[in-house]
């Protein structure tokens, strides 16, 4: 199953910590377009059907069913730039 960083975790908890979102929203990870090996991230009110979620500390990530074969034993880390900019990383393994 993936795994969070506790940067993951602090990330998604203040992007998804919005009072007007519904509680259960999360970050989920789907297939990029035109069957490309890239992955797409968005803010997502709830799981899709069939969607393996993944939670920790808070935070939801809800991940495609192909995704999640795919990112079974993975990481997910996420660091914020200086002008606030996120960028999510995935490794091999924990880090």
């Amino acid at each position: 199953m993936l795994t969070l960083t506790s940067g993951a975790v602090q990330v998604i908890r203040t992007v998804t910590a919005d009072p007007e979102l519904p509680p259960d929203t999360g970050i989920r990870i789907e297939s990029g377009l035109n069957g490309s090996d890239a992955l797409r991230l968005s803010v997502a009110p709830a799981p899709e059907a069939g969607d393996q979620v993944v939670e920790e500390e808070g935070a939801r990530v809800y991940l495609e069913p192909g995704v999640a074969t795919m990112l079974d034993d993975k990481t997910l880390d996420a660091q914020v730039d200086p002008q606030g900019d996120v960028a999510f990383t995935i490794a091999e393994g924990e880090l």
